[in-house]
């Protein structure tokens, strides 16, 4: 059964655009990966300043295999900000979730309302 990783950022109101630019640019840089199933980056609406960032693997082992590669090269490479240096993160910190899919359930037939 697949496997559900959450990143939660925090992330101050003064760098919110910068977070989603930074995703923006980076768009489609896991889908390729082997084992990815799913992305998404989710704002917060009220009550927190965190981002989280959903992503859903076939296994444990896919989610390895990307984090030990195309994810750690894309942060050591960081791209540059003005003046050739490493722009500063816009998060403050960050906590890893790891969940297992126990159940899941997709939209059924119908009609939309």
């Amino acid at each position: 059964m697949s496997v559900v990783k959450i990143n939660v950022l925090n992330v101050p109101g003064e760098q919110r655009e910068v977070l989603e630019k930074r995703f923006a640019s980076r768009a489609h840089a896991v889908e390729n990966s082997d084992g990815f199933e799913w992305f998404e980056l989710l704002r917060p609406v009220e009550g927190t300043d965190n981002y989280l960032v959903y992503t859903r693997w076939r296994d444990e082992e896919s989610f390895q295999a990307w984090m030990e590669g195309p994810m750690k090269a894309a942060h050591q490479g960081g791209g540059q900000g003005e003046g050739g240096e490493r722009p500063k993160p816009a998060a403050s910190g960050s906590t890893l979730w790891s969940f297992e899919v126990v159940q899941q359930a997709g939209r059924t037939g119908g009609q939309d309302v």
